[in-house]
C-alpha cells in the first residue's frame, strides 16, 4: 500500500512539471505541423489542423494571419486561408484574407495549451484522491495495529486441566 502512495506521489510529480513544460512543446510541434500543412485530406497533418480549428474554433497558431508564413499560403497564391477557419455562422465563408470577419480571430495555439492543462488537471486530481485514499488506508492500518498492541494478552479458557 505505502508503494502506491509514493508512486502515485511521484505521477502528480511528472504531471506538474508537465504543465510548464507543455507551453514550450506545443508551440515547438504546433509549428512544424503547420509548416507541412498541404491542405489535403489524406495528409495526416492537414487533417489533424482541420479538426483542431473546426473543434476550438480558432485560426492559425497566434491568429489567421500566421497563414500567410506558411509554405502552403505561399503556393496557392490564392490570399485565403484554409476553411476550417471559417466562422460556422459564416455561410459564405471561403477562406479569403479579404473577409477577416468570416474567420476565428483567436489562434489555436492557447487555446491547445489550456485544453491539454485542463486534462492534466484532472489526471493530478485523480492521482491526488487516490494518494488521499492510500494515505487514508495507511492511517486505519496504523490505528489497528496500535489498539492491537494495548489489548491484554492472551488468556487460557481452560484452567487446571490438561491439554491435548
Amino acid at each position: 500500500m505505502g508503494q502506491c502512495g509514493i508512486t502515485s506521489s511521484k505521477t502528480v510529480l511528472v504531471f506538474l512539471n508537465l504543465i510548464f513544460w507543455v507551453e514550450n512543446e506545443v508551440d515547438r510541434s504546433i509549428q512544424k505541423v503547420y509548416k507541412t500543412y498541404n491542405g489535403t485530406n489524406p495528409d495526416a497533418a492537414s487533417r489533424a489542423i482541420d479538426y483542431v480549428q473546426r473543434q476550438l474554433h480558432c485560426c492559425g497558431i497566434h491568429n489567421y494571419s500566421d497563414w500567410e508564413n506558411t509554405d502552403w499560403f505561399k503556393e496557392t497564391k490564392n490570399q485565403s486561408v484554409p476553411l476550417s477557419c471559417c466562422r460556422e455562422t459564416a455561410s459564405s465563408c471561403n477562406g479569403s484574407l479579404a473577409n477577416p470577419s468570416d474567420l476565428y480571430a483567436e489562434g489555436c495555439e492557447a487555446l491547445v495549451v489550456k485544453k491539454l492543462q485542463e486534462i492534466m488537471m484532472h489526471v493530478i486530481w485523480a492521482a491526488l484522491a487516490f494518494a488521499a485514499i492510500q494515505l487514508l488506508g495507511m492511517l486505519c492500518a496504523c490505528i489497528v495495529l496500535c489498539r492491537r498492541s494495548r489489548d491484554p494478552a492472551y488468556e487460557l479458557l481452560i484452567t487446571g486441566g490438561t491439554y491435548a
